[in-house]
């Protein structure tokens, strides 16, 4: 495989916020397929990196998602509440250590074997975060407790046990239309590790 590299110069940066997360304005140039230089700008938000996990049952033809509240798709016309696989910002974490934590914090399951399928960046046109997904199989054992997330965090989490068939059916009606979420369901249907 080749890899191909973008050819930039001239960068400089400007700190716009760091308030909750840090946001900056890049201006650099990239040199154009057709050797020219094209100066350019664009603001970066850099929140650090996440994992994402979806618990599946095969016995149940199950899987575990959470609902909760999200202001940025509210403020975007969307007044549900958002339909989610548990997930998470690293914080310093490995990847594997933080979602084993995130989801037993927010769906009250603790796994331990859990199995990495892929890494995606969501929104690269203006976000750096990078996500690394994984599925974990489940048992009614593994719950610990009523999950919900922690409540010093703001997160007030329900947490949801569906059959499968019922999430892609979902997906489809657009109950279901977080991307992270959107992606892990279908990797097991294409996989065939649940029934659709």
């Amino acid at each position: 495989m080749t890899v191909k590299r973008p050819k930039i110069r001239n960068i400089q940066e400007k700190l716009l916020s760091d308030n909750w997360y840090i946001l900056k304005k890049y201006t650099y140039e990239l040199q154009r397929r057709d050797g020219s230089w094209q100066q350019q700008e664009r603001e970066v938000y850099d929140r650090g990196n996440g994992a994402v996990i979806l618990l599946y049952n095969k016995i149940k033809n199950s899987i575990i998602l959470i609902r909760q509240f999200r202001m940025p798709v509210y403020v975007n016309g969307y007044s549900d509440f958002l339909i989610e696989a548990a997930a998470g910002l690293l914080e310093n974490a490995s990847p594997e250590a933080r979602i084993i934590a995130e989801a037993e914090e927010e769906t009250g399951f603790k796994v331990d074997k859990i199995q990495k399928v892929f890494e995606a960046f969501m929104s690269p046109g203006s976000v750096t975060e990078k996500l690394h997904f994984y599925i974990a199989e489940y048992s009614d054992n593994h719950r610990q407790n009523a999950g919900g997330g922690l409540k010093e965090e703001g997160e007030d989490i329900e947490v949801l046990e569906w059959p499968f068939p019922k999430a892609i059916d979902a997906i489809k009606t657009g109950e279901i239309v977080d991307g992270k979420t959107i992606m892990l369901i279908q990797y097991l249907a294409l996989n065939a590790i649940l029934k659709s």
